[in-house]
């Protein structure tokens, strides 16, 4: 009896551990150190970043979704979650072995309950393989509002093209990315006409557990196009006055996946003047309707399923009445296999897990291709 007693508390001690020194229990959980010196560190603000609309205006601060003058015309709501950086990225090319970065975060609140830090507040490091394909490489681990530390280190040799991207519910309000001295670093510019998303807190990215994990980054990866993530958590409701800066973005094709945040009255009110308010500003720019998606639990919950229901039905509605109406280049994505039909595809039934947006992506992937083409 007391050899089993031992084992028992042998076993609990271990199982026990704080989740700060899991790191001394499995290497691949470690924190990474933080960056020595002797690196030359390259300021992402002197050559631009993807997902960041009108560069041209003016900003309160540089990594801003919306220019200043939004604070004016959007909801409180919609400009202080304007504040994340949701979509961004930043691309490089380097022959650098060890790639490290250095940013400064806008707020203290690193993850939430369902989200991990990683998605939250991490910067997600991609690279072109061999076959030109994007493939990940590491994420950031952030365990404080400033971050400094090797991002991804004992990379094959290679002159290759990476892509960070930029955290998803938090601001940045400073980044670089440092390489050792002597290696060879080349900024690339933002790539042209984007796909432009308008949409609520999933597009926004609750909850991946990494920036690059969102659909509209795996589309943009499947694509190779360049993406504006106009994700609004809460707050993604059809607002003409986001319309008005929608239509400033040169975009290959708008998608609007509000319904998540709307009820059938407010898709009635609100879906056609934004379509016909778009169109008139860009007569054939393709526009995609997203229905809203299932709530994963909501075969059990009648109320939630009847009002989804409701929502698909108000957007069916709308898209005849722009049909009939002449509106062309239009086209619509159903909401009922989103997640997939399982039931796995959410953390809390709502909001999407890594597995809900790549079934998103592969849903919306061939009506964006059809619309693009």
């Amino acid at each position: 009896m007391s050899l089993a007693l031992s084992c028992s508390v042998e076993t609990t001690s271990a199982q026990d551990k704080p989740s700060s020194e899991i790191g001394t229990l499995d290497p691949e959980m470690a924190q990474p150190k933080p960056s020595a010196d002797g690196l030359v560190w390259y300021d992402v603000t002197t050559w631009d970043v993807e997902g960041r609309i009108l560069p041209d205006q003016e900003r309160l601060r540089w990594f801003d979704r919306l220019p200043a003058s939004a604070q004016q015309s959007v909801t409180s709501n919609v400009w202080n979650l304007s504040r994340h950086s949701a979509g961004m990225m930043v691309r490089f090319k380097t022959d650098a072995t060890n790639i490290h970065v250095h940013y400064k975060l806008l707020s203290a609140n690193l993850a939430m309950q369902h989200m991990p830090a990683t998605g939250v507040s991490g910067i997600d490091l991609y690279a072109r393989d061999e076959n030109g394909n994007w493939r990940w490489v590491q994420v950031t681990r952030p365990n404080s509002q400033e971050v400094k530390t090797v991002l991804a280190k004992d990379i094959a040799p290679g002159d290759r093209e990476f892509a960070a991207y930029l955290p998803l519910y938090n601001g940045i309000d400073s980044l670089s990315i440092g390489v050792p001295a002597g290696s060879h670093f080349q900024t690339l510019a933002p790539r042209s006409k984007p796909i432009v998303f308008y949409g609520t807190s999933i597009t926004h990215g609750a909850c991946a557990s990494r920036p690059g994990m969102v659909h509209t980054a795996i589309l943009g990866r499947r694509f190779d196009h360049p993406v504006v993530n106009l994700g609004f958590s809460g707050n993604g409701k059809m607002h003409q006055a986001v319309g008005e800066y929608l239509v400033q973005i040169d975009a290959a094709v708008y998608v609007i996946d509000c319904l998540p945040n709307m009820n059938a009255k407010m898709v009635d009110e609100r879906c056609v003047p934004l379509v016909n308010q778009i169109r008139a500003a860009k007569p054939d720019t393709p526009i995609v309707l997203v229905e809203d998606r299932r709530n994963t639990n909501s075969w059990i919950l009648p109320a939630r399923d009847a009002h989804h229901t409701a929502n698909h039905d108000a957007l069916k509605q709308a898209f005849k009445r722009l049909t009939d109406d002449g509106v062309e280049q239009l086209y619509y994505v159903p909401g009922d296999e989103l997640y997939g039909t399982d039931g796995d595809g959410a953390t809390d039934g709502s909001h999407a897990s890594d597995l809900g947006f790549y079934r998103q992506a592969d849903v919306f992937e061939p009506i964006l291709r059809a619309a693009i083409n």
